[in-house]
């Protein structure tokens, strides 16, 4: 099943499932269940941070796979606590200890936190990182069109990913386009809304569900994928976790995406990227 996840290339030349697993507040007791669950799905991306706490529960759910390391995807986040170099240094060895692993794929910037001014001083540390083969890929999160000018202007290596709030309600489409349009994926967090709004009642979500015998959720994880979106959705129950890990034997029409991206109004669901310290 794994087998049936496109991939896309980033522009350092690896490869990325575009369907992942989110464990954003996956209780970290519950974290290797879960993550089991989902590994047993046919999800390989596995996408969690230092700040979720259940970097442990991730590792030790890998390990007893018995997956071989060359097939799964695994992506962790240094906290805006640890931004200046010496403290990303050792973040990302303490990252690596909790998961069981000697590298992740891909390890990101998790807030500019523009307050205090350190989130270009992070990117240079993770070009050290990664020099050392301890990512293989690196990223942000959450940056904006103004920090990613200042990475590009103030670096020589251009961000793989930028994973940002992206769902219906709130496309981005300025920043998406922009970091495209510079070789940079977008991998959308909070892609199903988070439950914070009504998005699977609406009309443009419900018909389409209806119209192709699928959940709605089914639905939005497939509007993402057409619009290129790395997208990783997250749920605690192992029927669900199923059910959106099925959604490669559809197509949205046209006019579906089209009623699906009319849904923009700017809402955000999560922080703000300058707001967050």
């Amino acid at each position: 099943m794994a087998n049936s996840v496109p991939t896309i290339e980033l522009n350092d030349g690896h490869r990325i499932p575009q369907l992942g697993f989110g464990v954003f507040k996956v209780d970290p007791a519950e974290t290797e269940r879960i993550v089991t669950d989902a590994l047993n799905a046919g999800y390989r991306h596995i996408d969690t941070a230092a700040i979720y706490g259940n970097e442990e529960g991730v590792g030790a759910a890998l390990k007893k796979s018995g997956i071989p390391r060359d097939e799964l995807f695994i992506t962790t986040k240094l906290w805006n606590t640890e931004h200046a170099t010496d403290r990303a240094l050792a973040a990302i060895d303490e990252s690596l200890e909790k998961l069981g692993l000697d590298y992740v794929d891909l390890y990101l910037v998790h807030w500019p936190s523009p307050t205090q001014d350190r989130y270009v001083e992070a990117w240079h540390a993770l070009e050290q990182i990664k020099a050392d083969g301890k990512a293989r890929s690196i990223g942000v999160s959450n940056f904006l069109r103004e920090h990613l000018d200042r990475i590009l202007a103030e670096s020589d290596t251009v961000p793989a990913i930028d994973q940002i709030e992206l769902h219906p309600a709130l496309q981005s489409r300025e920043l998406t386009s922009f970091a495209r349009s510079k070789g940079i994926a977008i991998e959308a967090w909070g892609p199903l809304g988070q439950g914070k709004y009504p998005l699977f009642d609406e009309p443009a979500v419900a018909d389409a569900a209806s119209a192709h015998g699928k959940t709605p959720a089914q639905v939005v994880i497939r509007w993402h994928l057409q619009h290129g979106n790395i997208v990783f959705p997250k749920s605690n129950h192992a029927e669900r976790i199923a059910a959106n890990f099925d959604v490669f034997d559809f197509e949205l029409s046209g006019d579906e995406m089209a009623g699906i991206d009319e849904l923009e109004r700017d809402q955000r669901v999560g922080g703000h990227p300058n707001d967050v310290e």
